[in-house]
């Protein structure tokens, strides 16, 4: 099994698991709100004539759990699925090989459980 995980723009959640779904047939995701900041640094806004600095982005975390085969296609999915067309600020993408993973419902292996 392998853990692919990614910081995404909140705004682009929906679509990376459609797109996961769809191009790759896998199901299940976990999704965290997550604050963070990469290359841009945050940004800079004006309310009422005040400037203010955010240094954190609104982003989320998404973790999916897949067989090894998948991997490679679901790390694919979710980078092209989050791409904005901005010059920065569409997170990462990642993956890290897990081992027994353990479905709660039935004690067993996930591979086994149905």
């Amino acid at each position: 099994m392998v853990k692919v995980e990614a910081v995404v723009l909140r705004e682009r959640v929906e679509i990376v698991i459609d797109a996961v779904e769809e191009q790759t047939g896998h199901v299940g995701v976990t999704v965290v709100e997550a604050v963070g900041h990469g290359r841009q640094r945050g940004i800079t806004h004006e309310y009422r004539g005040r400037v203010f600095e955010s240094r954190f982005l609104p982003k989320a975390l998404l973790t999916f759990v897949v067989d090894d085969h998948l991997a490679a296609a679901v790390a694919e999915t979710v980078s092209d699925a989050a791409r904005s067309g901005s010059d920065s600020g569409d997170g990462l993408v990642w993956t890290t090989p897990v081992a027994h993973v353990t479905h709660n419902r039935t004690g067993r292996p996930l591979e086994d459980a149905a």
